[in-house]
């Protein structure tokens, strides 16, 4: 199911499903000319600015069909998605091969509206920082370690409150009735953070044992197996199931790598790791962890404003993910991602 802003999207996009190789005349006339022509054509702009719909021919020859990257791209009501219980919804319950290798090869994520709010942003981010010296940088820049630490733990179960965090990461003093592992887990955040902080450069270009090193930061200590899982791992709230081959899976990972290594918007890469590193699995556990940090170094190393995930949902963020395993559509997350940068240039440095 999908909601879109304006209903003669909606209208329009299903008409063209139907319909494909219409010319905007008969999208018009298919809509029984509920709105002028002229609307229609505007309509169509926007639908090929945001890569929904894709055109053949010139003039009075062009003809227009959905996109090849229509089902990573188009709008998803995450509340009507979610209506159905996990064994009712229709999904991709196996690892989508050509995804990573073919799909997105051929996609750009942001629409140009979307990168234009974006680019501003970072140049007003840019503006700040220039301002800042060493010092004031560096205490920003652990503001926003503590808040990515606290929020990327509380989306794995960790319980600690932001202020317990902040007592922990800066006076190494535990909460009170909170496990071991929890305190690890966010010093583990933190010594990420400040490693990215140190070796800027460390990920690029990125490289799979690159990828495993951050994981060997974030899980030390937790009792986890290290480098890529050998065994099956199942995921909470899906029927969506991972890879359970070694090899395949770091093929996977290696195709991941030439992807973003290949991308110019560095907002391209930065998603595509977030989201194809928790979509991947490659470890036993950490997975999704692994894929914050390793997002924000992309930022960090261009010297762009890295995201500290404060004041998103944790279901929200888990349902986001869960609609990109299962009808690999980025959608929801990109909503999350625009948000939370915006959040994050607004409140840091």
């Amino acid at each position: 199911m999908t909601k879109f802003t304006f209903d003669l999207e909606k209208a329009m996009l299903d008409y063209i499903q139907k319909h494909p190789n219409s010319s905007s005349r008969e999208i018009h006339e298919g809509l029984e000319k509920i709105v002028a022509f002229a609307t229609v054509k505007r309509t169509i702009n926007v639908l090929l600015e945001k890569n929904l719909v894709a055109s053949t021919g010139r003039g009075k020859s062009t003809r227009y069909a959905l996109s090849k990257v229509f089902d990573i791209l188009v709008p998803i009501d995450i509340e009507t998605y979610f209506e159905k219980e996990i064994d009712e919804r229709e999904i991709k319950e196996a690892f989508n091969f050509n995804l990573i290798k073919e799909t997105l090869n051929n996609v750009l994520i942001f629409t140009e509206k979307e990168i234009e709010k974006l680019s501003t942003l970072q140049n007003q981010f840019s503006d700040n920082i220039a301002k800042l010296s060493v010092t004031e940088f560096n205490k920003e820049f652990e503001r926003l370690a503590i808040d990515l630490s606290w929020k990327s733990s509380q989306i794995e179960g960790n319980t600690y409150s932001l202020l317990e965090t902040e007592r922990l990461l800066k006076e190494k003093e535990t909460a009170a009735g909170k496990t071991k592992d929890e305190a690890v887990m966010l010093l583990n955040h933190k010594e990420a953070l400040d490693f990215i902080l140190t070796n800027p450069d460390y990920i690029s270009p990125l490289a799979v044992s690159r990828i495993e090193d951050i994981h060997s930061l974030l899980i030390d200590g937790l009792g986890i197996d290290r480098n890529i899982r050998n065994r099956r791992v199942g995921i909470s709230g899906t029927n969506y199931k991972p890879l359970d081959n070694e090899f395949q899976i770091k093929e996977a990972l290696e195709d991941l790598c030439l992807l973003i290594n290949s991308r110019e918007s560095i907002f391209d890469k930065s998603i595509l790791a977030l989201v194809l590193l928790s979509y991947i699995q490659p470890f036993l556990d950490g997975n999704k962890r692994t894929a914050r940090i390793i997002s924000n170094a992309i930022l960090i190393n261009n010297k762009y404003c890295p995201i500290s995930f404060r004041t998103v949902n944790s279901i929200d963020y888990k349902k986001a993910m869960l609609v990109f395993y299962e009808q690999n559509n980025i959608s929801a997350f990109k909503k999350i991602f625009i948000e939370q940068f915006e959040f994050a240039v607004n409140t840091y440095f």
